[in-house]
């Protein structure tokens, strides 16, 4: 497995909170604020095509309504995935896996795919977008996932894309889950890192990252404790090119 060098900030689901969320035009706009790495969540459709949503309905972010897993392709790209978070994105669509990490190649961004199963769909939608991440250049990739069967069957697709675990809080025997998944690094919530699960990480010698941070006091407390990169919605907040080198993570 190749090792992954974490930006430090990641936008979360593509453009924070600025744009519609895991949208092409999010990903655009991170990029403008000088971002290096952005997140965003992936599903299958109906006919086996990994697409960017994080719900397993549509209603909130789209035009649309019903089940992604159930909703083809082409129909899922007949609905408007910016319109609900502001006017001035009507139009956008919602994009494919493959789309995203071609822009994201294009802008020289690294990306944190989640793997996002529905329900039952795990071992599909791992095996799925491993493969497809499995074509971006080395390092550009990380994918990660709630789901440990997603992310075993994502192992034996794409050996040498790097996999992150993602928990809430993570459990005691978090060493041997990872061993057993075969993760390179470990994602939590921020509000769930604990002085001794910092240490204990950087002690083993594991890269974690935290979600959602969005105040560039606790970015700086969590950076201090040895996080390797953190998730934010507020993109605006932060100077993504000051925190790369070590500054101060507010604007």
């Amino acid at each position: 497995m190749s090792r992954y060098a974490y930006p430090r900030l990641f936008a979360h689901r593509g453009g924070g909170g600025l744009a519609p969320e895991n949208t092409l035009a999010g990903i655009r706009l991170a990029a403008r604020l000088g971002y290096r790495g952005v997140e965003f969540d992936v599903m299958l459709s109906s006919d086996g095509v990994p697409v960017l949503i994080h719900d397993e309905t549509l209603e909130r972010t789209t035009d649309g309504a019903g089940r992604v897993a159930q909703t083809s392709l082409a129909a899922l790209r007949g609905l408007d995935a910016g319109v609900r978070f502001h006017p001035s994105f009507a139009g956008e669509s919602m994009p494919t896996l493959e789309e995203a990490l071609a822009l994201c190649a294009s802008l020289n961004l690294t990306a944190n795919v989640e793997i996002k199963p529905a329900e039952g769909a795990d071992r599909a939608t791992g095996t799925t977008v491993a493969r497809i991440a499995a074509f971006a250049p080395a390092g550009a990739v990380l994918l990660s996932s709630f789901s440990e069967e997603a992310l075993l069957v994502a192992g034996l697709a794409a050996p040498d894309s790097p996999r992150a675990w993602l928990v809430d809080a993570p459990p005691p025997d978090w060493r041997l889950r990872l061993d057993r998944l075969g993760c390179q690094g470990l994602h939590c919530a921020a509000r769930q890192l604990t002085p001794e699960l910092a240490a204990d990480l950087a002690g083993a010698g594991v890269p974690f990252a935290c979600y959602t941070v969005n105040d560039p006091a606790a970015a700086a407390a969590l950076f201090a404790a040895g996080a390797a990169a953190l998730f934010t919605d507020r993109i605006d907040l932060f100077d993504p090119v000051a925190v790369e080198i070590g500054g101060r993570p507010g604007c």
